[in-house]
C-alpha cells in the first residue's frame, strides 16, 4: 500500500488554494508504488495525482525530477506535468512532507504484457532517450556500482540467509565488473525504473510515462538493459525470446545502438539485475514489517544475474 502519510480534507483543500485545480470534489490513496504516498483528486478543474515524497526521496533532486517530466513533455513524450502554484513553485509541503500536483495520465499498467506492449516499450524508451538529449540539468545515479556495493556492504553478511552460497556469487559479480563494466558509451538521461507499473497503455497502445524518481545521467544501453530484466522475463524466471526480440527492435528502430553498447549488454543486463536484487535485498533483510518501503522478494533477480551470467552475446537477447 503506498500510502504511508495520511491527509485529511481540510489539509488537503487549504494546499490546493495554492494551485490552479479549482475545489476539492473528492480524493482516494492510490494502493500502487512502493516509495511515497500517491492520492487520485477530483476536482472542479479535472483529475489529478497528489504524491507526497517520504524518506527516500531527497528534496533538492525533486526540481530535477520535475523539470525533467517539463522538458520532455515539450518535446512529445506523453508524461505526467507537474502542475505550478500561483507564486510560481512546483513544491509545495504537506503533512509534513514535500509534495507535489502533477496531471492525470490515461490509461493503466499491464499485469500481463504481450510481445506487441514490448515494442511499443522500446520505441518510447529510445523516444525519452532523444527527447532529453538536451535536458541542461544533471544528476548522478546514486544506484551505479558505487551505489550497488554500499547496498552489498550493508547486506553481505546475512545474505546467505536468502540463498546459500549468494555472498560468494555477489562478490565474483561485483569482481567482474571491476574488470569489465564498459565506459565511453552513449551517456544521456535515462528513466532508470521503467517496469510495466511505470508505464500506462490504451488497448494495445503506450498512452504515457509515469514515475521518474530515479531519473538520472547514465548509459543509455542500461536503460535498455533494465527494460530486458523488467520486461521479458516469464513467471517461471525463464526469458521471453520474443518479447526480447520486439523490445530490442522497438528500441532500434527509433535509436539504434552503437556497436559497443551492443557488445556491452550482457554486462549491463547482469548489472542491472544485481541493481535490483540488491535494493530489494538490503530491503528484506533491513526493513521491519510495516515501514515506508514495500518489501519485495530478491529471488527473482538472483535468477536473472545467473542467466546473464551464462549470456556470451547480445543475440542471445534477440538483437537483430
Amino acid at each position: 500500500m503506498a500510502v504511508y502519510t495520511d491527509v485529511t480534507e481540510g489539509e488537503l483543500s487549504a494546499f490546493l488554494q495554492n494551485y490552479p485545480v479549482g475545489q476539492l470534489l473528492s480524493y482516494k490513496g492510490i494502493a500502487e508504488g512502493t516509495e511515497n504516498s500517491n492520492f487520485l483528486l477530483h476536482t472542479t478543474a479535472g483529475s489529478f495525482i497528489l504524491t507526497l515524497y517520504e524518506k527516500r526521496v531527497e528534496k533538492a533532486d525533486l526540481p530535477f525530477f520535475l523539470g525533467l517530466m517539463d522538458h520532455l513533455a515539450k518535446k512529445g513524450i506523453s508524461c505526467p506535468l507537474p502542475v505550478h502554484r500561483h507564486d510560481g513553485s512546483m513544491i509545495g509541503t504537506l503533512a509534513g512532507r514535500p509534495a507535489v500536483i502533477i496531471t492525470f495520465l490515461e490509461g493503466m499498467w499491464l499485469r500481463k504484457p504481450g510481445v506487441v506492449h514490448c515494442r511499443e516499450v522500446g520505441e518510447a524508451l529510445a523516444a525519452m532517450h532523444l527527447a532529453g538529449a538536451d535536458f541542461t540539468m544533471h544528476r548522478a545515479n546514486a544506484l551505479a556500482i558505487d551505489g550497488w556495493r554500499k547496498l552489498w556492504e550493508a547486506s553481505r553478511a546475512r545474505a546467505n540467509e536468502v540463498e546459500p552460497g549468494l555472498a560468494a556469487e555477489v562478490d565474483g559479480d561485483f569482481a567482474d565488473f571491476e574488470r569489465n563494466w564498459p565506459c565511453d558509451l552513449p551517456t544521456g538521461i535515462i528513466h532508470a525504473d521503467l517496469f510495466p507499473d511505470n508505464v500506462f497503455f490504451l488497448g494495445e497502445k503506450l498512452s504515457g510515462l509515469i514515475d521518474f524518481y530515479f531519473a538520472c545521467d547514465d548509459f543509455y544501453a542500461y536503460d535498455l538493459a533494465t527494460c530486458l530484466n523488467a520486461w521479458c522475463f516469464e513467471k517461471d524466471f525463464s526469458f521471453n525470446l520474443t518479447k526480447g526480440t520486439a523490445l530490442l527492435a522497438g528500441y532500434q528502430s527509433v535509436r539504434p545502438l552503437s556497436e559497443a553498447e551492443k557488445q556491452a549488454l550482457p554486462m549491463l543486463a547482469r548489472g542491472s539485475a544485481l541493481r535490483f536484487m540488491l535494493t530489494r535485498l538490503y530491503d528484506w533483510l533491513t526493513v521491519p514489517d510495516g515501514g515506508l518501503v514495500m518489501k519485495r522478494d530478491p529471488t527473482e533477480y538472483i535468477r536473472r544475474i545467473r542467466f546473464h551470467r551464462a549470456i556470451g552475446s547480445a543475440s542471445e537477447y534477440g538483437l537483430k
